[in-house]
Protein backbone atom coordinates (compact mmCIF):
# COMPACT_ATOMS: atom_id res chain seq x y z
CA UNK A 1 0.00 0.00 0.00
CA UNK A 2 1.36 3.55 -0.52
CA UNK A 3 3.83 4.30 2.01
CA UNK A 4 3.80 7.39 4.59
CA UNK A 5 5.64 10.55 4.30
CA UNK A 6 9.39 10.38 4.54
CA UNK A 7 11.20 13.09 6.25
CA UNK A 8 13.09 13.35 2.46
CA UNK A 9 9.61 14.18 1.21
CA UNK A 10 9.10 16.30 4.16
CA UNK A 11 12.82 18.20 3.38
CA UNK A 12 11.58 18.58 -0.48
CA UNK A 13 8.10 20.30 -0.29
CA UNK A 14 9.76 22.63 2.47
CA UNK A 15 13.09 23.60 -0.64
CA UNK A 16 10.28 23.17 -3.17
CA UNK A 17 7.62 26.16 -0.82
CA UNK A 18 10.93 28.11 -1.02
CA UNK A 19 12.26 28.22 -3.88
CA UNK A 20 10.03 27.02 -6.75
CA UNK A 21 13.39 25.57 -8.80
CA UNK A 22 13.33 22.62 -6.51
CA UNK A 23 9.61 21.93 -7.20
CA UNK A 24 11.32 19.32 -10.25
CA UNK A 25 12.87 17.03 -7.64
CA UNK A 26 9.10 16.22 -6.86
CA UNK A 27 7.86 16.53 -10.10
CA UNK A 28 10.33 13.62 -11.45
CA UNK A 29 9.90 11.46 -8.37
CA UNK A 30 6.23 11.49 -9.15
CA UNK A 31 5.26 12.31 -13.03
CA UNK A 32 5.23 8.49 -13.94
CA UNK A 33 2.94 7.62 -11.42
CA UNK A 34 0.48 10.09 -11.56
CA UNK A 35 1.05 9.89 -15.55
CA UNK A 36 0.19 6.22 -15.69
CA UNK A 37 -2.98 6.94 -13.22
CA UNK A 38 -4.51 9.06 -15.35
CA UNK A 39 -3.41 6.87 -18.72
CA UNK A 40 -5.70 4.06 -16.75
CA UNK A 41 -8.65 6.34 -17.11
CA UNK A 42 -8.11 8.45 -20.09
CA UNK A 43 -7.00 5.63 -22.46
CA UNK A 44 -5.16 8.18 -24.42
CA UNK A 45 -1.27 8.63 -23.72
CA UNK A 46 -0.87 11.91 -25.18
CA UNK A 47 -4.32 13.67 -23.34
CA UNK A 48 -2.75 12.02 -20.20
CA UNK A 49 0.39 13.94 -20.60
CA UNK A 50 -1.70 17.12 -21.34
CA UNK A 51 -3.41 16.71 -17.96
CA UNK A 52 -0.26 15.37 -15.81
CA UNK A 53 1.15 18.48 -16.76
CA UNK A 54 -1.99 20.20 -15.85
CA UNK A 55 -1.96 18.37 -12.12
CA UNK A 56 2.05 19.24 -12.06
CA UNK A 57 1.14 22.88 -12.66
CA UNK A 58 -2.09 23.32 -10.11
CA UNK A 59 0.50 21.48 -7.66
CA UNK A 60 3.09 24.17 -8.15
CA UNK A 61 0.83 26.76 -7.72
CA UNK A 62 -0.96 25.91 -4.79
CA UNK A 63 1.98 24.63 -2.80
CA UNK A 64 2.42 27.27 -0.64
CA UNK A 65 -0.82 26.25 1.05
CA UNK A 66 0.05 22.65 1.10
CA UNK A 67 -0.50 21.46 4.73
CA UNK A 68 1.87 18.64 5.51
CA UNK A 69 -0.69 15.88 7.14
CA UNK A 70 0.84 12.65 7.55
CA UNK A 71 0.29 11.37 4.23
CA UNK A 72 2.77 11.21 1.19
CA UNK A 73 2.04 14.07 -1.02
CA UNK A 74 1.59 11.71 -4.14
CA UNK A 75 -2.11 11.86 -2.64
CA UNK A 76 -2.07 15.49 -2.50
CA UNK A 77 -1.04 14.81 -6.50
CA UNK A 78 -3.64 12.22 -7.06
CA UNK A 79 -6.52 14.46 -5.51
CA UNK A 80 -5.99 16.80 -8.09
CA UNK A 81 -5.45 14.31 -10.77
CA UNK A 82 -8.66 12.91 -10.17
CA UNK A 83 -10.47 16.20 -10.12
CA UNK A 84 -8.65 16.82 -13.79
CA UNK A 85 -9.93 13.76 -15.03
CA UNK A 86 -12.85 14.40 -14.01
CA UNK A 87 -12.93 17.66 -14.93
CA UNK A 88 -11.45 16.05 -19.02
CA UNK A 89 -14.34 13.77 -18.62
CA UNK A 90 -17.22 16.64 -18.06
CA UNK A 91 -15.97 19.09 -20.39
CA UNK A 92 -15.57 16.54 -23.53
CA UNK A 93 -17.47 13.59 -24.69
CA UNK A 94 -14.88 11.21 -23.90
CA UNK A 95 -15.82 7.32 -22.38
CA UNK A 96 -14.43 6.83 -18.99
CA UNK A 97 -11.80 4.38 -19.82
CA UNK A 98 -10.91 1.37 -17.33
CA UNK A 99 -7.64 -0.16 -17.47
CA UNK A 100 -6.94 -3.19 -15.47
CA UNK A 101 -3.60 -5.91 -15.98
CA UNK A 102 -3.65 -9.47 -14.85
CA UNK A 103 -2.49 -8.15 -11.23
CA UNK A 104 -5.11 -6.03 -10.60
CA UNK A 105 -7.86 -8.67 -11.72
CA UNK A 106 -6.15 -11.16 -9.59
CA UNK A 107 -6.57 -8.73 -6.68
CA UNK A 108 -9.88 -7.83 -7.07
CA UNK A 109 -10.75 -11.44 -7.92
CA UNK A 110 -9.36 -12.57 -4.50
CA UNK A 111 -10.54 -9.48 -2.32
CA UNK A 112 -14.67 -10.87 -3.37
CA UNK A 113 -13.40 -13.84 -2.77
CA UNK A 114 -14.21 -15.21 -6.05
CA UNK A 115 -13.10 -18.78 -7.09
CA UNK A 116 -12.19 -18.62 -10.85
CA UNK A 117 -13.53 -20.92 -13.21
CA UNK A 118 -13.11 -19.74 -16.18
CA UNK A 119 -10.96 -16.42 -15.78
CA UNK A 120 -12.75 -14.87 -19.14
CA UNK A 121 -16.39 -14.63 -18.40
CA UNK A 122 -15.15 -14.03 -14.65
CA UNK A 123 -13.25 -11.10 -16.38
CA UNK A 124 -16.69 -10.27 -18.44
CA UNK A 125 -18.67 -10.33 -15.59
CA UNK A 126 -16.02 -8.10 -13.23
CA UNK A 127 -16.51 -5.38 -16.17
CA UNK A 128 -20.33 -5.61 -16.38
CA UNK A 129 -20.28 -4.60 -12.45
CA UNK A 130 -17.70 -2.32 -12.85
CA UNK A 131 -20.09 -0.54 -15.63
CA UNK A 132 -23.09 -0.23 -12.95
CA UNK A 133 -20.62 1.67 -10.50
CA UNK A 134 -20.43 5.60 -9.89
CA UNK A 135 -17.43 7.58 -11.44
CA UNK A 136 -16.87 8.28 -7.48
CA UNK A 137 -17.19 4.26 -6.83
CA UNK A 138 -15.02 3.14 -9.43
CA UNK A 139 -12.48 5.63 -8.61
CA UNK A 140 -11.93 4.19 -5.03
CA UNK A 141 -11.90 0.84 -6.57
CA UNK A 142 -9.03 2.39 -8.39
CA UNK A 143 -7.14 3.94 -5.69
CA UNK A 144 -7.41 0.59 -3.65
CA UNK A 145 -6.68 -1.67 -6.18
CA UNK A 146 -5.08 0.00 -9.23
CA UNK A 147 -3.44 2.35 -7.42
CA UNK A 148 -2.43 0.01 -3.89
CA UNK A 149 -3.61 3.22 -2.03
CA UNK A 150 -4.03 2.57 2.04
CA UNK A 151 -7.53 3.73 3.89
CA UNK A 152 -5.95 6.70 5.32
CA UNK A 153 -4.33 8.03 1.54
CA UNK A 154 -7.84 7.33 0.30
CA UNK A 155 -9.77 9.39 2.33
CA UNK A 156 -7.44 12.13 1.85
CA UNK A 157 -7.45 11.82 -2.13
CA UNK A 158 -11.34 11.58 -1.59
CA UNK A 159 -11.83 14.27 1.01
CA UNK A 160 -13.48 11.76 3.27
CA UNK A 161 -12.27 9.98 6.64
CA UNK A 162 -10.49 7.02 6.52
CA UNK A 163 -13.01 5.20 8.09
CA UNK A 164 -15.98 6.39 5.80
CA UNK A 165 -13.22 5.63 3.13
CA UNK A 166 -12.58 1.77 4.34
CA UNK A 167 -16.87 1.41 4.81
CA UNK A 168 -17.36 2.34 1.21
CA UNK A 169 -14.72 0.52 -0.06
CA UNK A 170 -16.03 -2.43 1.63
CA UNK A 171 -19.97 -1.88 0.69
CA UNK A 172 -18.22 -1.65 -2.75
CA UNK A 173 -16.92 -4.86 -2.88
CA UNK A 174 -20.28 -6.02 -1.49
CA UNK A 175 -21.98 -4.39 -4.05
CA UNK A 176 -19.83 -5.96 -6.88
CA UNK A 177 -19.98 -9.38 -5.48
CA UNK A 178 -23.36 -9.26 -5.62
CA UNK A 179 -23.56 -8.68 -9.29
CA UNK A 180 -20.87 -11.21 -10.18
CA UNK A 181 -22.98 -13.62 -8.52
CA UNK A 182 -26.46 -13.11 -9.75
CA UNK A 183 -24.86 -12.74 -12.76
CA UNK A 184 -23.44 -16.72 -12.50
CA UNK A 185 -26.80 -17.87 -11.11
CA UNK A 186 -28.76 -16.97 -14.55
Amino acid sequence: MGSEISVDERLLIQQAKSDPAHFRVLYDLYFEEILRFIVRRVGEVEQAKDLSQQVFLKALLGLKTYVYKDIPFSSYLYRIAANECHQYFRDSTKVRFVTMDVEIQASLFSELEQESNSRESDLTLLKKALDGVSDQELLLIELRFFEKRGFKEIGFILNVTENLAKVRTYRLLKKLKSVIENSHEK
